[in-house]
């Protein structure tokens, strides 16, 4: 009775705790996503400068990253030679840096409630990549699936009362830039065994994005900034954008690091309503019924999409257990017949 109450209060324990990241993680995206459309929106703040604002992001997480890893030495930097910063980290960081930079551009043109619908097609793109690099397996019925997703979300651009065909084109690039970097991170980091904590993924991947933005910084904004003799850098608003990012990034890694990425999967389709019903509500973006149409049908996709994979999942674990308990026993019976053996070997010794 008491070990089966300690593992009950185990298990809640974990329920938990696995509830407060996914919590933490909703509300800092939540506070990001509307503080940066805040910043860049013409009609709000008025600072369209989005790779400016990336790169303010980028530099705030480079800074406390450094300080955490060498200065503070809260953990250790990964072992990393220069041949696989290279050939594993700089591609990621390009890949990132490009994907945020899209999709903070977006901001610009689309509603928030818009742009969460758009992010939809993100299984989608993931897979199609996926199959592309040769780490998915086509499958028939899971196509089937991501098509009635991108008919869900065509149907939800349909019905969207303010579509911009540039803003559009904006954050898709950014859904493929962004699914492209997921199924890299598998390719040149997973699968060489290197894990990256919260901190030392910031440390090696954030100042490569920063490197890769100054460029077009250069010739697209800093001209217009040069130009702008009316702006002065608000401390307070920047400051506490990147404390929100830097959060955010750290929030991401450790819920993926405790639960799951499912489980981000999940989470991310309740933070997607909740910001369709806040852009609605206060923001006073237009949301149509054909709008919440083509979403639904494309959330019922991303739904079946992770349920699938949750039973995937599933089946493999059991597959693993089921693998290891002959491996168990067979080691079980060894011991027993060497123990035996010396047993034999003692009485012959004695006799």
């Amino acid at each position: 009775m008491g070990k089966g109450g300690a593992l009950s209060e185990g298990v809640v324990k974990k329920i938990v705790v696995s509830y407060a990241y996914v919590a933490i993680w909703i509300f800092l995206s939540f506070t990001v996503i509307v503080y940066n459309k805040y910043i860049l929106d013409k009609k709000m703040y008025n600072w369209p400068y989005p790779i400016s604002l990336t790169m303010i992001h980028m530099g705030f997480c480079s800074s406390i990253a450094y300080l955490l890893v060498r200065v503070f030495k809260v953990v250790d930097p990964v072992t990393m030679s220069w041949d696989l910063y290279l050939k594993s980290v700089v591609p990621i960081g390009l890949l990132y840096s490009v994907s945020l930079w899209l999709s903070n551009s977006a901001y610009i043109y689309l509603s928030v409630s818009f742009i969460q619908m758009l992010k939809a097609l993100m299984p989608v793109a993931v897979y199609s990549i996926g199959i592309l690099f040769k780490k998915e397996g086509f499958n028939s019925e899971t196509m089937a699936n991501m098509i009635s997703i991108s008919i869900g979300v065509g149907i939800a651009a349909y019905g969207e009362a303010k579509f911009d065909s540039w803003g559009v084109i904006l954050q898709l690039a950014a859904v493929a830039f962004e699914a492209t970097r997921l199924v890299m991170i598998q390719i040149l980091l997973t699968s060489k065994g290197i894990t990256l904590n919260p901190i030392t993924s910031l440390y090696y991947v954030a100042p490569c994005c920063l490197v890769f933005l100054f460029f077009p910084w250069l010739f697209v904004e800093y001209p217009l900034l040069k130009e702008s003799s009316s702006f002065h850098f608000d401390y307070v608003v920047f400051g506490t954008n990147s404390l929100c990012a830097f959060a955010l990034n750290l929030a991401v890694f450790l819920l993926v690091g405790k639960t799951s990425a499912l489980t981000m999967n999940v989470a991310g389709v309740v933070k997607d309503w909740l910001l369709i019903a806040f852009s609605w509500s206060v923001i006073k973006d237009t949301v149509t019924p054909i709008n919440l149409f083509g979403y639904g049908l494309a959330f019922l996709g991303v739904g079946y999409y992770n349920h699938a994979k949750l039973q995937a999942l599933k089946a493999k674990e059991a597959q693993k257990k089921a693998q290891q308990e002959p491996d168990e026993e067979a080691g079980r019976l060894l011991e027993e017949r060497e123990g035996n053996n010396n047993g034999a070997k003692r009485n012959e010794s004695h006799n």
